[in-house]
């Protein structure tokens, strides 16, 4: 066999191999809080805005902090290095992408799902028009 295959057949296996090492670092599980505390991951914790803790927005460091509750019940300070996103307040879930550090989870991104515009005051599908 020719030595440039051997080559050329040992660099696709290293491209197809750090290609696969990259895909599964990439990948980000939706788990619970008691997950992400015990596994040290970075995960995504799907919660609610746990408002009698309130939330606050340091303008000077850029951070924003809150505290959040997901679906067992279990609450964690969050702590997001960046804005408060717009809609925060109105949202009806969160998502808090990033790791737990300390008994902190200190947030890479924050996603917000917001009541949509389609659903009436009970919930229930609003017809469209013509659009």
């Amino acid at each position: 066999m020719k030595t440039r295959y051997i080559i050329g057949g040992a660099i696709i296996a290293l491209f197809i191999g750090i290609a696969a090492f990259s895909l599964d670092n990439s990948k980000i599980e939706y788990t619970n809080l008691q997950y992400a505390k015990d596994s040290g991951k970075r995960v995504q914790v799907k919660g609610v805005w746990h408002k009698n803790d309130g939330s606050d927005y340091d303008s000077q460091n850029n951070m924003f902090t809150f505290t959040m509750k997901d679906d067992n019940n279990q609450t964690i300070k969050v702590v997001h290095h960046g804005p408060r996103p717009n809609n925060f307040d109105i949202a009806e879930s969160i998502v808090v992408k990033g790791r737990i550090e300390n008994g902190i989870m200190v947030a890479d991104h924050i996603l917000t799902k917001c009541p949509s515009k389609y659903e009436g005051q009970n919930g229930e599908k609003v017809k469209q028009s013509g659009v």
